[in-house]
Order: structure tokens, then C-alpha cells, then sequence
């Protein structure tokens, strides 16, 4: 069983470069979290479930610690989602920077990793 939130749109400040640092980019995310939400499928309850809302604070939390690199930044917001919500098994994250500067014609640069218990 799985819950995605995915197109998650965070303005941030990653990156290598002084300038993304100071300038910042939009960023994309895509989470896959692995639960079991047969109970709160049978019972209708929340509480029961992951609150979407509340993963959606954790990683906004982690996007606003900068960092030089996707990779750190995807590690901390699967130890946060770990952290604050222990029915999870895996987490799959994709994250993605907007119009990166690389002095090429580029949509997005990423990275896509997945995080086990």
C-alpha cells in the first residue's frame, strides 16, 4: 500500500554555486510512502493513516535548510518522514531542481532515491 504526493512545488536554497545559494530555484517533489492503511481504509479514520498534510510540513521543514546537494537534502527528508511517522516502511523521493544553472538548455536536474527500514 502506498500514499504519493506528488508535484510538490517548494521554492528553496540548494545547491553548490554562491549563487544558488542566494538566488534560489523552485523545486519538484514526488514522494512514495509504503504504509499499511488497511485499517484506516476499513474504519474511514485519519487517524489510522498518514496525514498528507503533515508530510507535506516535514519536508518544507528540510527544504528550508540549505544544502550543496539533492542527494543530502533527499536523505534528510526520508529521516524526518521515518522519524515522525513509524508505520512507514519505505520512502521513494524524487526530487527535482527547476531551470538549474548549468549553462545548458535544461528543463530539471534530479535525483530519485529509495530509503528502507
Amino acid at each position: 500500500m502506498n500514499i504519493q504526493l506528488n508535484g510538490l512545488k517548494l521554492y528553496a536554497y540548494h545547491g553548490v554555486l554562491p549563487q544558488e545559494n542566494r538566488v534560489g530555484a523552485e523545486y519538484i517533489i514526488n514522494l512514495k510512502l509504503t504504509t499499511d492503511f488497511s485499517s484506516a481504509a476499513e474504519k474511514d479514520s485519519l487517524e489510522d493513516t498518514i496525514n498528507y498534510a503533515e508530510v507535506y510540513e516535514a519536508v518544507k521543514e528540510e527544504m528550508l535548510i540549505p544544502s550543496q546537494l539533492l542527494e543530502h537534502v533527499a536523505w534528510r527528508i526520508a529521516r524526518h518522514l521515518f522519524s515522525q511517522f513509524p508505520d512507514i516502511t519505505e520512502i521513494k523521493i524524487a526530487l527535482y531542481k527547476q531551470n538549474p544553472p548549468m549553462g545548458a538548455d535544461c528543463q530539471q536536474v534530479g535525483i530519485e532515491a529509495v530509503y528502507t527500514r
